[in-house]
């Protein structure tokens, strides 16, 4: 079974920095196959025997931090399940710019009372909340952002984002190897 790895908040802006090789060896030492990495900032496709799991998140996390020493949290999805999420982002059409639309993947369901800051409060962004993923459209940049951090700390700390445009070569990846 094919699934994507997602590392929180590695190679951006020069900090934390992790070699694609470990990035990749890590992921071979928690059992995995067949390992490729995109870009620069935590993107993986592999391949499984079983769905993954947190325990297999957590020998990852371990192995980054003793190669690089850098400790990161990882989100593994399904291929199945990484389809669906990115599917089912509800502002696919309020974006004009695939850089600005942004889903934050996470390792765990949202709270069932979390709320979404209001339009009228975000805008011009907006923020919709789904099963496992938050999605963002943030039409002046995500550094320019307004959402609440306390918003994002009832998100939860096993979450990592990824714009659109990260999010297709994602798709694209998983469609050259499925």
């Amino acid at each position: 079974m094919l699934g994507v790895g997602l590392i929180r908040g590695i190679n951006v802006g020069g900090n934390a920095r992790v070699a694609k090789a470990d990035l990749a060896a890590a992921f071979v030492a928690a059992g995995f196959d067949d390992v490729v990495t995109l870009l620069q900032s935590g993107n993986v496709v592999f391949r499984s025997k079983a769905a993954p799991t947190a325990k297999d998140a957590a020998a990852i996390t371990a192995a980054l931090k003793e190669s690089s020493g850098v400790e990161a949290a990882v989100v593994l999805l399904e291929e199945r399940v990484f389809r669906e999420l990115a599917a089912a982002n509800p502002l696919l059409d309020a974006s004009d710019d695939d850089s600005r639309l942004v889903v934050t993947f996470l390792d765990h369901d949202l709270a069932a009372d979390l709320e979404a800051p209001s339009d009228e409060e975000l805008a011009p962004e907006q923020v919709r909340l789904g099963a496992r993923a938050v999605y963002q459209w943030s039409p002046l940049g995500v550094s320019k952002s307004t959402v609440p951090m306390a918003f994002w700390r009832r998100v939860g700390q096993v979450a990592t984002a990824r714009n659109q445009r990260t999010v297709l070569r994602l798709i694209a990846e998983l469609d050259r190897r499925g």
